[in-house]
């Protein structure tokens, strides 16, 4: 079911359920303009979706597979909450298609993720992983996963081999849940790291990556394609469908350990992360660190320890965001967030 008869569903299942409950006194449009507007109604009254996204079925088959849960399940599955939309409910691209510099519809300053490997080079628009978060794709002969979740706003690209990925409709500490085609392990995109099923543990080989502007990444890279908004649904790629989500204090879902959050919520960050093999619940474990980006754009570089050796982390100016690298240069992996992501997911 795709998000436009999603959003119809919704009006009529909402204004069913009020027409039959004291929240008849409220009209629709009233709670609506109340919330900010429709886009922001969806994500206060997410849990709404209930009536018409129904997964419980889908927890209960999850719960019924783990009967070893030190072996098959990183995390207490009652923190694995429902997004709304069901599984595939928010579809993957997983046959895109790509423009170029001239033809794409996309305005210089739209947010991409920028991936070059062996000097070949990708933009994918923000526009459209808002709504679709996952793209299955091939990249100078290397099969790859770009994914982004517009709750959290971290982006992680990985080899996928010969599987590809898509987005389970769950919720890990308010971020995307995927799952694996091959043999439904469930990974929590944050940490790319299987969380629940068959490769539970299992770390996936992460690509660099940046967020940038697609003026600012054809800078680097001219001839770099971009993806069409030819992906077989009807969106509009030029809306964005979060309301004022990206300025707002509050959350939509649970997140823990906020209490360590030292900056507005929605604070742009990127941390980098290496786990060490170990296996805490519901816990990673590793060595990692954030860099907040107006502080990083105001240093220009530093070199910081990590997991012991030295690294340099420093603001490129052509691309206007965070990049980390070793010493000698070579790209360290890592993902742009808002700051409430750092403790909940990297946090002790």
């Amino acid at each position: 079911m795709d998000e436009r008869s999603n959003d119809d569903m919704m009006k009529k299942t909402v204004q069913g359920i009020l027409a039959i409950t004291t929240l008849t006194i409220f009209p629709l449009t009233a709670l609506v303009v109340r919330a900010g507007g429709w886009d922001n109604f969806k994500l206060q009254y997410f849990h709404l979706t209930q009536y018409f996204h129904n997964q419980e079925q889908e927890f209960l088959d999850i719960s019924q597979r783990q009967i070893d849960v030190s072996r098959h399940s990183r995390i207490d599955l009652n923190d694995l909450l429902n997004g709304g939309p069901p599984k595939d409910g928010i579809p993957s691209i997983d046959n895109p298609q790509f423009d170029t510099a001239r033809s794409t519809p996309f305005s210089a300053d739209e947010t991409i993720i920028g991936v070059a490997i062996d000097g070949k080079a990708k933009a994918y628009p923000y526009g459209i992983l808002n709504w679709h978060e996952i793209v299955n794709d091939t990249l100078a002969e290397t099969n790859i996963t770009v994914s982004y979740c517009p709750l959290c706003d971290t982006i992680v690209v990985f080899q996928r081999g010969n599987s590809t990925y898509g987005v389970s409709g769950k919720l890990y500490q308010s971020c995307l849940v995927m799952y694996d085609r091959t043999d439904d392990t469930l990974y929590a995109q944050p940490w790319g790291l299987g969380i629940v099923g068959k490769q539970v543990n299992q770390d996936l080989e992460r690509i660099p990556a940046v967020q940038t502007t697609l003026e600012a990444w054809l800078k680097r890279y001219p001839d770099s394609q971009i993806l069409s908004t030819d992906t077989g649904y009807q969106r509009d790629y030029q809306r964005y469908p979060y309301g004022s989500y990206k300025q707002d204090r509050p959350l939509v879902f649970p997140v823990r350990d906020q209490q360590q959050l030292q900056h507005h919520p929605k604070a742009k960050i990127s941390y980098i992360w290496e786990s060490d093999g170990q296996t805490p619940h519901n816990r990673f474990s590793g060595e990692s660190l954030q860099f907040v980006h107006a502080e990083i754009k105001q240093l220009g570089e530093k070199v910081v320890n990590f997991n012991q050796r030295p690294i340099r982390v420093l603001w490129d100016d052509t691309l206007e965001t965070v990049r980390v690298e070793e010493l000698d240069g070579r790209p360290i992996p890592s993902s742009t967030a808002y700051a409430f992501v750092y403790p909940a997911f990297m946090g002790d």
